[in-house]
């Protein structure tokens, strides 16, 4: 969080300058455009949040969803939290191991043990029977709010922004990176997001390359749903299908509200 507020506060000191450096207002629009470009800007980061949390949770309430927490029978154990944290995939025990660093003693610190064991399995070894209303209890403490931020930022957010902002690829094609690796991880097998975009990569090139945009994000659109059909449990692309690409066939690259959009059947709408 502090890299990015760090990030922001600069960007925002830039403006200013920008726009006494020259007496044209629309030398400061430009200059004020340039600061909110990013998925990063507040107003966007929250947009990002409803939307995946529109798909993650049904809901567009993605604050509610700290204390969530359920075994979905996706193989990867429990799954909670604001961004799906699980206890198979090394995520959530992370996040544990992070809570107990800045508060020691906390509710979940007993069951670090157990997470370490059921790492890379779907097991609840250990967990049962209480876990789930520890996780509960956990969340009504703002450190543990905090903590969940912090790891989602660091594993997730920050990643897909900064590779975004590389890449060349605005407001919209940084929120495609960031749901791609929420789902997928950055792990090293086919269907993680570093192997989502080698495959894009192959297809079309991405604007810092010189590329047409809207050409590469099909492309790494089309990539993703490659991946999701890989497996069962994320066989319905309609998070991709009526959802991110209803966005690029709009043309909204710096995802502007109004967005009006369905996932799983569900409809959704930002005003």
């Amino acid at each position: 969080m502090l890299a990015i507020g760090a990030l922001l506060g600069s960007a925002l000191i830039a403006v200013p300058v920008a726009a006494h450096a020259t007496t044209t207002p629309a030398h400061a629009a430009e200059a004020a455009a340039v600061a909110a470009a990013g998925l990063d800007d507040p107003a966007k980061k929250e947009i990002a949040m409803k939307i995946v949390s529109s798909a993650e949770n049904s809901s567009l309430d993605w604050k509610a969803q700290y204390k969530y927490i359920e075994d979905i029978d996706d193989g990867r154990g429990y799954t909670a939290g604001i961004i799906g944290f699980c206890s198979g995939t090394g995520d959530m025990l992370d996040l544990v191991e992070y809570y107990t660093q800045i508060k020691p003693g906390n509710v979940l610190a007993k069951y670090l043990p157990a997470l370490r064991k059921v790492d890379g399995s779907d097991s609840h070894a250990g967990l049962d029977p209480n876990f789930t209303k520890d996780w509960a209890k956990a969340a009504q403490d703002a450190d543990f709010r905090k903590a969940q931020d912090h790891e989602r930022d660091r594993v997730y957010f920050n990643p897909s922004v900064n590779q975004g902002k590389a890449d060349g690829v605005g407001v919209l094609g940084q929120f495609i990176y960031y749901d791609a690796i929420v789902m997928h991880g950055d792990g090293g097998d086919s269907t993680s997001f570093r192997n989502i975009r080698k495959r894009a990569l192959s297809k079309a090139k991405p604007p810092s390359q010189g590329g047409n945009e809207t050409a590469y994000l099909n492309a790494f659109l089309d990539a993703r749903v490659w991946a999701m059909k890989q497996e069962e449990a994320h066989s319905d692309t309609s998070r991709v299908d009526t959802a991110q690409r209803v966005f690029l066939k709009k043309g909204n690259l710096n995802l502007n509200t109004p967005l009006d959009w369905k996932v799983y059947g569900d409809s959704f709408h930002i005003g």
